[in-house]
């Protein structure tokens, strides 16, 4: 009899145990590139703050760059782990779409619109930051850098280059839409006139700029807003990103939910957080971009003396894709060594 009752009361205490040890927090799993989740990326601050409000664990998945982040959706297909991507290009939008991976995030536009050079609009993704390409140099060695793309190109004696392959890198595509948009049908003319100041041609953005720090050449394909973490990371204001006549190309970086999201309310939730000051606020001076929304306490001074470009130049999502691998194999046929 006493046994029984000493069964009974454990096996009381385990009912009533059972629910709280059964019941761990959900995870969240974000795709993302690699520098954003990386040491000096937005990744933890994200997370932390996502973490206090949601009740869940982040989990960052990370791909070197844009690229080969939308090269593993493809292959992973409905088999991925992913509940949200962060981190796509707009450059590769069409193509992120026509993977039929993305499920509509219900996500209305903030109060005033997005802050951005262009009118924004999608179902599917939503844009987080923003920036144009440009091509930066240290002004204790360039003193007098190219004020056009045309000078860049056209220059025989002009500044030595490193840019990224627009087969893995967001710049690298940038790059080739840039080139198109100035030279139209003579771009592959235009690809053959760099190629001997073409210094290398990396996988990835991070390796590139690291290049160009180690002196390797003269200018470096990133970002305008670029110079902004050397001021506010460094206090050096030797690094300028060159303004060019024709305009600049736009990059904005987007971040959409899976339709095999296995949390598909955290998801949504953390597309809501994305578009918050909580998480706008944290962009400037971590991902070094724009954010597409001015945070409360607005922009830091490291912005202040970033070049502006008068003239934005971009191509529709549809356009890149239909172009992309023409455009491609142009750009490998002139820079063939």
């Amino acid at each position: 009899m006493l046994l029984n009752v000493v069964t009974l009361s454990i096996a009381a205490l385990a009912a009533l145990a059972g629910p709280a040890l059964a019941q761990p927090k959900p995870s969240l799993t974000v795709y993302t590139y690699s520098s954003f989740a990386g040491k000096y990326g937005p990744g933890k601050p994200v997370e932390e703050r996502f973490e206090a409000v949601c009740g869940c664990d982040l989990v960052w998945v990370t791909a070197e760059d844009t690229g080969t982040l939308l090269g593993r959706l493809r292959l992973e297909g409905e088999t991925t782990r992913a509940d949200v991507v962060l981190g796509l290009d707009m450059n590769l939008a069409a193509e992120a779409r026509a993977t039929g991976l993305f499920a509509a995030h219900g996500q209305p536009q903030p109060q005033g619109g997005y802050a951005l050079p262009v009118a924004w609009t999608d179902d599917l993704f939503i844009p987080f930051d923003w920036g144009h390409y440009a091509f930066v140099y240290d002004e204790t060695r360039v003193k007098t850098p190219p004020a056009s793309l045309k000078e860049l190109v056209e220059n025989p004696k002009g500044p030595t280059v490193v840019i990224q392959d627009p087969r893995t890198s967001a710049p690298g595509l940038g790059l080739l839409l840039w080139m198109r948009q100035v030279y139209g049908e003579r771009a592959g003319e235009a690809w053959a006139q760099l190629k001997p100041r073409i210094v290398t041609v990396t996988k990835g953005w991070s390796e590139a700029y690291g290049l160009f720090l180690k002196g390797e050449a003269d200018m470096v394909l990133s970002y305008a807003t670029s110079p902004a973490y050397h001021i506010g990371a460094e206090g050096k204001r030797n690094y300028r990103a060159a303004a060019f006549a024709e305009g600049h190309y736009l990059h904005v970086e987007l971040a959409g939910m899976t339709r095999t999201a296995k949390q598909p309310d955290l998801a949504r939730r953390f597309l809501a957080f994305v578009l918050s000051d909580a998480f706008q606020a944290i962009i400037p001076e971590t991902n070094w971009m724009v954010p597409v929304t001015v945070p409360a306490g607005g922009l830091p001074a490291s912005f202040a003396d970033l070049i502006r470009p008068e003239k934005t130049l971009i191509d529709t999502p549809e356009e890149i894709r239909r172009n992309r691998r023409a455009l491609t194999d142009a750009w490998l046929n002139a820079t063939a060594r």
